[in-house]
């Protein structure tokens, strides 16, 4: 006896709908295509996070380090407002207060007749010396 078929199904089926027995070829390109998308996007994010650290080495070591001590904190914690604040301190160029400070100081032991401080082995040892007698009072 030949099944009659009902009347509302079709002759022919979609070719997504696997053939029983087989494998589902969409479900395997859809696991491809996420996979390859959540490694793209993944590698687009650390390159993202990493921009405040490029932007830093053109600056001091110490700056450097603190952009990226807030880069990492930022992408432990998920508080962007460290990236953020990493990101404007690797935009500023900080002044270099070292080299002027230490020029005035070279200045004013000029001006005051007094030796530099970088003494020698011997100057240390007689002004040790200086020191426990005193100016004067070994006379």
């Amino acid at each position: 006896m030949a099944e009659k078929m009902n009347p509302a199904v079709v002759d022919h089926l979609p070719s997504f709908i696997p053939v029983p027995g087989h494998s589902d070829w969409l479900f395997n390109a859809v696991v491809v295509f996420l996979l390859i998308v959540v490694l793209v996007v993944g590698n687009l994010y650390f390159q993202l996070h990493a921009v405040p650290e490029r932007m830093a080495h053109r600056t001091s070591k110490v700056q450097i380090e603190i952009v990226a001590v807030l880069a990492l904190i930022s992408l432990f914690t998920h508080n962007h407002i460290y990236w953020i604040i990493g990101l404007l301190l690797a935009m500023i160029e900080f002044p270099d207060f070292s080299t002027p400070m230490s020029s005035i100081a070279q200045s004013l032991e000029r001006i005051s007749g007094r030796e530099s401080s970088a003494l020698t082995d011997e100057d240390a040892a007689a002004t040790d010396a200086e020191k426990i007698t005193g100016k004067g009072e070994g006379i």
